[in-house]
């Protein structure tokens, strides 16, 4: 079953030209595409599907800077007045509210390390609030039971995934960029050993600069160009419920259950790490770069089925420019449902919150989660290919750091001063068979 989502209208007439052209309506490209027509270029989105139809409206919807890796901290940072700006300049609503994110637990060493995160953040101007037995039991209150500790991140908050990427690309509408769905870029042209043109299902764009931002196809599509981009997804498995269970906090997360207030008054349900590894042969062509972040998460990831191989995100074949795609052949990553998550899921937030006993479920879906093997994401011109922007391996943070992301990529374009340093996300970090050392932040 699909995640809600907003429609939106496309653009009639597909250009001869552009300045950019945008491959990838998530958030990470409406971002990226409404910032630069902000700055007066001609910007053109290409998408496969529809505008935000896969990990953009599948996630929780977070926008945190709370135990963000002290790479992401200060695009984190950014990304939320950015959101609080964007629907200020726009009028558009993405539902965005710092309403707050809390933290509970039992675990004395998870409190621990929370509480270094707090020195770290001190050090960096991010305002994170420890609580004790008592405040934690007391915030916790909907639960019902006593808490160790915790956390409250006051000045983190909750966008709408249904609506959030739908809202950017009707603002990119307004400031005369055009969107263009069911629109499957298949490649590039080059001259002079750049980009010339990106080529579509509908036609060829002449363009000097393309953005791929096409998560977890990403991969694929640079092998494509002879590009390596290593990557890996996992299927995580959602559920939401009804409205209808009263005094809840808005955004919860525990090790047994988070839980997240929809817009419609029901709540997302999900397990914070959980996932399948679906077996592809991408998969298996980055294994020795991710199987030492895949070894860390043992007791959260596990053995997935052939739903990575049926969806063809991952394939490794080489496709031409004048035939269809796999792109064309799978326009929305709609992956089955995980059902023991699922039932495990709502059974823990049951328990939990006993409140949701009085909803119902009202969907399920699951979304493929692009990752990198250091969990940073890559965000800079692909080594070997001038003209071409790389926006992916986002790794379950990206609907978040959204707005960030995109303008970082707009400053990158036009040499603007960049909104953060983009250094920590360049993709040659990757050139080699050596993995980046994760951040203990």
């Amino acid at each position: 079953m699909p995640a809600p989502l907003s429609h939106i209208e496309t653009s009639p007439d597909l250009p001869r030209g552009a300045d950019v052209v945008v491959i990838g309506g998530g958030i990470i490209g409406v971002f990226a595409a409404y910032y630069l027509t902000l700055r007066g270029l001609s910007v053109a989105l290409v998408e496969k599907g529809r505008i935000g139809a896969e990990q953009s409206s599948r996630n929780w919807g977070w926008c945190r800077q709370q135990n963000r890796d002290a790479r992401e901290l200060p695009m984190a940072t950014r990304s939320l007045d950015l959101w609080e700006s964007f629907g200020a300049e726009s009028g558009e609503n993405t539902g965005f509210s710092r309403r707050g994110l809390l933290y509970l637990s039992d675990d004395d060493q998870e409190i621990e390390g929370w509480a270094r995160w707090r020195d770290f953040a001190r050090t960096v101007g991010v305002t994170t609030h420890m609580l004790d037995a008592t405040e934690a039991t007391q915030r916790g209150a909907a639960t019902g039971r006593g808490w160790k500790g915790g956390v409250f991140s006051p000045t983190d908050g909750t966008a709408d995934p249904a609506n959030a990427a739908p809202a950017v690309a009707r603002a990119i509408l307004n400031s005369e960029g055009t969107v263009h769905q069911m629109c499957a870029a298949r490649g590039f042209e080059t001259e002079g050993g750049r980009v010339s043109a990106v080529v579509t299902e509908r036609g060829t764009i002449r363009t000097r600069v393309a953005i791929l931002a096409g998560g977890a196809w990403s991969s694929s599509f640079c092998h494509q160009a002879g590009i390596r981009l290593p990557l890996a997804s996992i299927r995580s498995s959602i559920l939401s419920v009804s409205e209808g269970a009263e005094g809840l906090p808005d955004a919860l997360h525990t090790s047994a259950i988070s839980i997240t207030k929809r817009s419609d008054g029901g709540y997302t349900l999900a397990i914070s790490g959980r996932g399948r590894v679906d077996p592809t042969a991408q998969q298996l062509r980055f294994a020795p770069q991710f199987l030492p972040m895949f070894l860390r998460r043992w007791r959260s990831l596990l053995p997935g089925s052939l739903e990575g191989v049926r969806s063809g995100h991952e394939t490794l074949q080489r496709w031409r420019v004048d035939e269809p795609t796999p792109m064309e052949r799978m326009r929305i990553l709609d992956p089955v449902p995980d059902p023991s998550t699922i039932e495990l899921t709502h059974r823990r937030a049951l328990e939990l919150l006993p409140a949701l006993k009085s909803t119902k479920i009202t969907a399920t879906w699951a979304g493929y989660i692009d990752s990198t093997p250091d969990g940073v994401p890559v965000i800079g011109e692909a080594s070997g290919l001038p003209g071409l922007i790389l926006a992916a391996g986002f790794s379950g943070h990206g609907f978040g750091i959204g707005p960030g992301s995109g303008h970082l990529i707009a400053d990158l374009v036009t040499g603007a001063a960049p909104i953060v340093d983009p250094t920590p996300y360049r993709p040659d970090r990757f050139a080699g068979l050596a993995v980046g050392k994760v951040s203990e932040f």
